[in-house]
């Protein structure tokens, strides 16, 4: 058996490796865009034992059809977890028509190569909530109403769609993961989570930092990555099909997480940080929550661990 993972790299992608090496004898083709991008040592901190000389890192230019279809072609793979593409909005912002470009056409070299060697092997693409907009009521479920109204949310929902028509068109097994808020211990200080923590081990280390948030009111669904991995192993490896919310279901403040980053260091957070309400995106929503009774419902997944376990998680793996 053989899986191809794009977006290999990334947290979501370590965490799968790790689980499809643990729970099968399959072949990983880990993909990247630069092969030093994939680190091993972070399958080495999850205790993972097994032959890692079943993963074989491929460096890929996602904009090159002919190198997708040769790399698609000689693999064959019986599964492919389509993880590739910016995680985050702000590189959207900064440069809305490149990435939007970038997002679309990868998503088409990966899918049209697969279509063209009649490969429909089963096939996840990660989605996102970002798709619902910042209008739409809430909890989030598989039926709630799309509206799009930043550039990577367009181009998520665009390739959301074009899923659905090619499990329609194909019967092809693909699963589109509205993924919400999900973190761990491998979470760069891009992302707001770990840049607190990061900050609040600085100051307790006699930095003097002050730190700019643009609300302590917004409360975000938050999930473990790694248990978020393990749904989407699930969903795939059960043949299923079609649209998944994966979250929580559970909205924590900004706030709440605040205060336990900062008590972690024996701190009080509102020394520290400055509210900034001209930071915030316009129309940023204050609380966003999945509703993940169907994923519940059809493999018996859910989330078990908080925000507050996670954060454990990165304050142990920081302090190694």
């Amino acid at each position: 058996m053989k899986v191809v993972i794009t977006g290999a790299s990334g947290q979501d992608g370590i965490f799968l490796t790790d689980k499809i090496l643990r729970e099968t004898n399959a072949e990983v083709y880990a993909c990247t865009r630069k092969k030093n991008n994939f680190d091993f040592k972070k399958l080495q901190y999850l205790k993972n034992q097994e032959d890692m000389s079943r993963v074989k890192i491929v460096e890929l230019d996602y904009l090159n059809y002919d190198e997708i279809y040769n790399f698609l072609a000689d693999a064959k793979p019986n599964f492919l977890y389509n993880l590739m593409g910016p995680s985050s909005v702000k590189s959207f912002i900064e440069n809305p028509i490149k990435m939007t470009d970038e997002t679309l056409n990868s998503f088409k070299n990966i899918t049209n190569a697969l279509i063209n060697t009649n490969n429909f092997c089963n096939f996840y693409q990660s989605s996102s909530s970002e798709m619902y907009g910042y209008d739409s009521e809430t909890p989030f479920d598989e039926i709630s109403e799309f509206k799009p109204n930043t550039p990577y949310a367009k181009a998520k929902l665009e390739i959301h769609n074009e899923t659905l028509k090619f499990i329609e068109k194909y019967d092809w097994k693909i699963i589109s993961g509205i993924m919400f808020n999900h973190e761990s211990e491998f979470r760069t200080s891009n992302f707001l989570v770990m840049n607190l923590v990061e900050n609040a081990i600085k100051i307790k280390n006699n930095n003097n930092l002050k730190l700019s948030i643009p609300s302590l009111e917004i409360s975000r669904d938050w999930t473990y990555a790694k248990e978020t991995c393990e749904g989407i192993f699930q969903l795939i490896e059960n043949n299923h099909s079609g649209t998944f919310v994966i979250g929580s279901g559970v909205a924590i403040s900004i706030k709440d997480i605040c205060k336990y980053i900062f008590e972690k260091v024996d701190l009080n957070f509102e020394d520290f940080i400055d509210v900034n309400p001209a930071s915030m995106r316009s129309g940023e929503p204050i609380h966003v929550q999945s509703n993940p009774k169907k994923i519940r419902d059809s493999i018996g997944w859910f989330a078990k661990q908080s925000i507050f376990d996670i954060i454990d998680k990165m304050f142990f793996y920081k302090n190694l």
